[in-house]
């Protein structure tokens, strides 16, 4: 009989517990509040999404205005030889030529899409970071992770993969 009784409050335990956690809501950021654009707006300011309803900035900029930045394999570090082109536009901003930037962070298609969104991310940043340290005010910096969603060449060899690893500037 006390096995029994073990047994039966070890399932109320149990069901108990199911329907308690089946009950929690989920913490996950709705596409509603964010957008599925994985585009975020100052970082230190708490990511607030940039959009067209977002003080009337655009979506989108001009991006023949400055050549991409080049990354090497599984870096987010802004190279010296790169670092010009980080400086041009930093430059025309700082004369008050653009409203802003949107900095757009590439990876090419070795690793998981969760990886090479992530190492867009950490490229981009380290693009506006720079460009703050460049006296670039932060907030019209706007950072947007592609991954490896739009490569710049479609090709499955080093010399594609080179040209994807990249951080590119839309101009707005």
């Amino acid at each position: 009989m006390n096995n029994k009784i073990c047994k039966f409050l070890f399932f109320a335990v149990l069901a108990a517990s199911v329907v308690t956690l089946s009950g929690c809501k989920s913490r996950k950021p709705s596409a509603d509040m964010y957008g599925s654009d994985n585009m975020y707006g100052d970082p230190l300011l708490g990511d607030v999404p940039l959009n067209a309803d977002n003080m009337g900035l655009p979506m989108d900029g001009d991006r023949s205005m400055f050549e991409p930045v080049m990354f090497p394999y599984d870096s987010s570090q802004v190279n010296p030889e790169e670092a010009g082109k980080v400086e041009a536009v930093a430059k025309y901003l700082n004369k008050g030529k653009g409203q802003g930037v949107i900095v757009e962070g590439h990876g090419d298609e070795r690793g998981s899409r969760e990886y090479n969104l992530a190492l867009g991310e950490r490229r981009a940043l380290a693009i506006r970071d720079y460009l703050i340290s460049l006296g670039v005010d932060a907030s019209v910096i706007q950072t947007k992770s592609l991954g490896e969603e739009l490569p710049a060449s479609t090709g499955h060899d080093e010399g594609a993969w080179r040209q994807n690893r990249r951080g590119v500037f839309a101009i707005y």
